[in-house]
């Protein structure tokens, strides 16, 4: 076994000499032949050996017990010993997570930070094929996304250097036999031959049913693994290029946009993975229900010829499709409570709720107005003013129209996005006549009449 690792090692070029190799370590057969093997070869490569060590507080005296064990080993293999003792009922229950999830992000955090403490090169642990061909069969059941199937990294990017997965390119019973050779008595946890996890029936089930066909099954999937990565890489890589080209990315809160037909111009491949890319981008930690479903609606709205259509994404992710437009947003409290009503006196200001503001004061010349600017006759408006957002049946006139046209309509002719309109702020005077759709339209022309007093709003929407 030891010549087969050794050669996966060098030919994935895993460890070099003199580095400093954080040992995951749980007490079980993996981990712990993991450890003996590294300290084999401690020498000769010159490693600094640091085996890094976690109780989940999940199954009580039992898990401190393991935690105890690992110590204790590391002492009789002369390899230094960093232990935690981390309350994942408690974090589950806060932020409201399943027991995998909370303990393997509590239990991540716990390894970068030892990771920085300790300038490590590498974070070794001790996966081994018949985990990687459960986990590609695990995502065959479970998702259509073909990037998915890339399986388990050898090794990737992790704090200050990288994760790496030695054992690979050898199978569970290997390991075992490799135990019993060295003597070394591992802890069992008993939940690896319940059939109630999904993994632990694949291993139990379906595993030794592909075996039967197989009995080099996981070098086989290695292989494949390997090669999707590899194909997977490239075109990540050029996804991300389309998605810096063409995506509109802001933070706090997060969002996306593009233009769909810019969008669209790539190909589809790109498409999918630009798509998987604003996902990850948006979400901190992907939804367990978002599933390829998602994905066709995503697909669908960017072909649907209605200007205005939204979906729903889980937690709250707003999909919506305005005009030649595709915008990606969090639906939160903040989102909900867009209406607002500022009374404006002249000379004075008011600051919106999204920072921008409004200042009015009287002029006695005519400035060259622009967009963010309104002048008007101040014997023309009925004072004070009042910035508020949009109501029901608002209707707004200006020169040369005949008639009134609804606010709503404007909206729909200058293509201005859904979740924009409910928080677009407009002036009116005291009796609740619209005097200007802020940067849209503007009830008066410019003044021609000489010698006389102004009125001259301005809109500043600083960093919105």
């Amino acid at each position: 076994m030891k010549e087969a690792v050794m050669d996966f090692i060098q030919k994935h070029n895993l460890l070099r000499p003199n580095a400093t190799v954080l040992v995951a370590v749980s007490g079980g057969p993996d981990s712990m032949a993991l450890l003996h093997f590294l300290m084999t070869i401690r020498e000769e490569w010159k490693l600094k050996l640091i085996a890094l060590s976690v109780d989940h507080q999940l199954r009580g005296e039992e898990s401190k017990q393991d935690l105890e064990y690992v110590e204790q080993v590391c002492r009789q293999w002369n390899i230094r010993f960093i232990g935690a003792s981390i309350d994942v009922p408690s974090y589950k229950k806060s932020e409201q997570l399943g027991t995998q999830i909370a303990a393997r992000r509590l239990r991540y955090n716990f390894f970068e930070k030892q990771m920085h403490i300790e300038q490590a090169d590498y974070l070794a642990f001790g996966h081994h094929g018949d985990d990687q061909t459960e986990t590609m069969l695990m995502r065959l059941v479970r998702t259509a996304d073909s990037s998915s199937f890339s399986g388990i990294p050898i090794k990737r990017e992790f704090a200050n250097g990288k994760i790496i997965r030695p054992f690979l390119c050898v199978t569970k019973q290997d390991l075992q036999r490799y135990c019993e050779k060295y003597g070394i008595n591992p802890r069992i946890d008993p939940s690896n031959e319940a059939t109630d996890y999904t993994r632990n029936y694949f291993r139990k089930k379906v595993l030794p049913l592909l075996k039967e066909k197989n009995s080099n099954i996981h070098t086989t999937i290695q292989y494949l693994s390997e090669t999707l990565q590899a194909d997977q890489n490239y075109m990540e890589a050029e996804a991300k290029k389309m998605a810096k080209n063409v995506v509109e990315f802001q933070g706090n809160p997060k969002s996306a946009q593009f233009d769909i037909e810019q969008f669209q111009s790539h190909a589809s491949a790109l498409q999918r993975r630009a798509f998987h890319l604003i996902l990850n981008y948006l979400y901190d930690g992907l939804p367990e229900n978002l599933s390829y479903i998602h994905e066709e609606h995503f697909f669908s709205l960017l072909a649907n010829d209605k200007s205005n259509v939204q979906i729903d994404f889980p937690r709250h992710l707003k999909v919506e499709k305005a005009y030649n437009k595709l915008i990606l947003y969090f639906q939160t409290d903040e989102h909900k409570m867009l209406e607002y009503h500022e009374v404006l006196s002249v000379p004075g200001k008011v600051i919106l709720p999204d920072g921008a503001v409004v200042t009015a004061t009287y002029s006695n010349e005519v400035k060259t107005q622009s967009n963010h600017t309104y002048i008007c006759l101040a014997s023309h408006v009925a004072l004070p003013l009042h910035v508020r957002t949009r109501r029901e049946g608002d209707r707004m006139s200006w020169n040369g129209l005949k008639g009134s046209k609804k606010v709503k309509d404007i909206f729909i002719d200058l293509k201005i996005p859904l979740q924009d309109r409910n928080s677009w702020p407009i002036v009116t005077d005291n009796k609740g006549e619209i005097l200007w759709l802020v940067g849209l339209k503007k009830r008066d022309p410019i003044p021609s009449d000489q010698g006389t007093s102004y009125l001259q709003l301005y809109y500043d929407q600083g960093n919105v």
